[in-house]
């Protein structure tokens, strides 16, 4: 009998069955690897969010060290420069060292919050390499340069520490111009509110830093060269006089010969504009376009060589003047105005002048280019009054008599002002000079800023300009098809002299009729500049389209009016250039220094009137 069949243990199963079971692992699998991932995201990102967390406090612990480290290395507080320096250094370090790790670096790949990441890596990056590169070699001058090295000391200024600063300022002033150039193009859109104003804000103060250390590696530089580091030179310094307006400020009134030699500085000769006759011919060959706006005279009159704003040439005229007369190539030709010596009055205090006057910084505008006229009726009696008041401020600097902090900003707000200019005949110091405030060129426009150029000369021959009252203003409008833009400079003058000022005001300040001008009216010749490139549309004058003189001076265009005002009358003149390519820009005007401060206005273009 045979033996029954044996079972299998376990009874066979589905296919289904089957595929169920092979599946449970792998889902296990996917689950542990999504669970992985998941804790690897939040640890990511928690990892990310407290060193981003870290790294901005160090960053805001960063930032006040560095006005901190300015106050005490001008001081020249070597010991809290280092401390400070320390600190900064930590603080910065940390800050990129937070933001610069493998995670960091492979989150900033990750769409929305990527672009946040790199942006404050950069951030972070620049402030360390900037006080690394830029700011901490800086502190090494702590004690040996400070304010105190530009004030004289009986007539000479230690040129040496200048000297010895001037391989840290050009090595500091290019690590920070290269941190404004990197923070600059940093692309900021689509980051967080918070983070773009923080880049705007770093750009903002590195702009200004480089700015302040572009000045210093200058001065570094240009100062002992025309302080006679190398050897003794002479400058024509001209006192320009805003009471009778030219595009650099106002006519060389009072004039002076300063001798430097090894930091020592002398006035060794004073003398007036007027006491510089018409040459018979102008001394320089003058370029067409100058010649063609503003005449022989340029070259012939020495109250007339600003009439053109570019100052260089104004100071290769004066230069050559002077030698006609005594014999003598100067180094260079210097300028500035009775604002800018209110300014240095400042610095010096009040000065007690040969004729009994005390000039102040409060007076000094109103003593020089008003009272004077009435106090002294003859030319050479005024001409002796301007000269006494420039040797007795010169002299008071020169002493070293001086509060040197109030002496540098009275120089920096002058220079800001352009009423401080300065030529040099000495190629190497025209170079350092070139692109500065002080170099008195025309306006330079940038690809977010047009500029423009609004200048004035009285014509007028008197004293009649701290009466009249400018006002500017400027803007850009799309106005066709062609998306070209409308830039607009609108000027207002009015003559706010005294309805009797025909018999009020001194003869030798209206004019007394001369030229066949009515005493107390106001003649003026306003000269625009556009840009290379831009089409000049024309002026107009209270609303309609007047005659004009369309020029150009070195790649400029030009138009220049003519106007004149009886006391009370004001007019408005609107200068129009067409932009050459479809951009809008942000506009600003250069202008004449006045007796008073004036400011650009933003101005609403108005299409409907423009001359096209």
């Amino acid at each position: 009998m045979s033996e029954p069949e044996e079972k299998p243990v376990n009874p066979p199963t589905r296919r289904g069955d089957r595929r169920s079971r092979r599946k449970k692992p792998r889902k296990k699998r996917v689950a542990l690897i999504v669970g992985v991932l998941a804790v690897g995201l939040i640890a990511a990102v928690a990892w990310i969010g407290v060193r981003g967390y870290l790294a901005k406090g160090e960053l805001e612990a960063a930032i006040p060290l560095v006005t901190q480290l300015k106050t005490q290395v001008t001081s020249g507080d070597l010991a809290g420069a280092t401390d400070s320096m320390t600190k900064l250094r930590k603080h910065a370090q940390s800050a990129a060292e937070l933001t610069s790790d493998p995670v960091w670096r492979s989150a900033e790949v990750v769409p929305l919050v990527g672009g946040n990441l790199a942006v404050m890596r950069e951030l972070s990056s620049t402030v360390n390499d900037v006080s690394r590169d830029g700011i901490e070699p800086l502190t090494s001058l702590a004690g040996s340069i400070g304010l105190t090295d530009f004030k004289p000391v009986d007539g000479r200024v230690d040129l040496q520490p200048l000297v010895d600063a001037q391989g840290v300022l050009a090595n500091s002033s290019a690590a920070v111009g290269s941190a404004v150039a990197r923070v600059d193009e940093l692309d900021d859109s689509g980051v967080i509110e918070p983070l773009a104003n923080a880049r705007q804000q770093l750009l903002d103060k590195l702009t200004e830093a480089s700015g302040e250390l572009t000045i210093l590696s200058k001065a570094s530089v240009l100062l002992p060269a025309m302080l006679g580091a190398d050897g003794p030179r002479n400058y024509l310094l001209l006192f320009q006089n805003n009471a009778e307006l030219r595009s650099t400020g106002g006519i060389p009134g009072a004039l002076a010969l300063i001798n430097t030699d090894a930091g020592s500085i002398k006035l060794t000769q004073q003398t007036s504009g007027s006491s510089f006759r018409q040459f018979s011919e102008p001394v320089i060959e003058l370029p067409l376009d100058t010649k063609s706006l503003y005449g022989d005279h340029t070259a012939e009159f020495m109250q007339d060589v600003n009439f053109t704003p570019n100052f260089a040439l104004s100071g290769q005229i004066a230069r050559e003047m002077w030698n006609r007369k005594y014999g003598l190539q100067v180094d260079g030709v210097i300028s500035l105005d009775p604002v800018a010596l209110s300014y240095l009055l400042k610095a010096t205090g009040p000065i007690a002048l040969p004729s009994g006057d005390q000039l102040t910084s409060e007076n000094a505008v109103k003593l020089l280019l008003q009272d004077v006229y009435a106090k002294y009726e003859q030319p050479p009696e005024q001409d002796a009054f301007f000269a006494s008041a420039a040797a007795a401020v010169f002299e008071k600097i020169a002493s070293g008599d001086v509060n040197p902090t109030a002496l540098v900003a009275a120089l920096g707000q002058a220079s800001d002002e352009n009423r401080v200019l300065v030529w040099s005949a000495h190629d190497d110091d025209q170079q350092i000079l070139a692109g500065t405030t002080l170099a008195g060129g025309l306006p330079q426009s940038s690809e977010t800023e047009q500029r423009f150029g609004v200048y004035f000369n009285d014509s007028t021959t008197a004293k009649m300009d701290p009466y009249l009252q400018v006002n500017i203003e400027a803007g850009q409008a799309v106005c066709r098809n062609d998306r070209l833009p409308l830039n607009s400079v609108r000027v207002t003058l009015t003559n706010t002299a005294p309805a009797d000022a025909a018999t009020s005001l001194p003869a030798y300040v209206t004019g007394g009729g001369l030229f066949g001008i009515p005493p107390g009216n106001i003649r003026t010749n306003i000269a625009a500049y556009g840009a290379e490139g831009l089409y000049n549309l024309g002026v107009s004058r209270d609303g309609a389209a007047v005659a004009y003189q369309p020029s150009t001076e070195l790649g400029y265009g030009v138009s220049k009016v003519e106007i004149e005002l009886a006391p009370g009358d004001s007019t408005v003149l609107d200068f129009q250039f067409l932009g050459d390519k479809p951009q809008s820009k942000a506009v600003s005007v250069q202008h004449t220094p006045f007796v008073y401060g004036l400011e650009t206005k933003a101005l609403e273009v108005d299409c409907e009137n423009a001359l096209q």
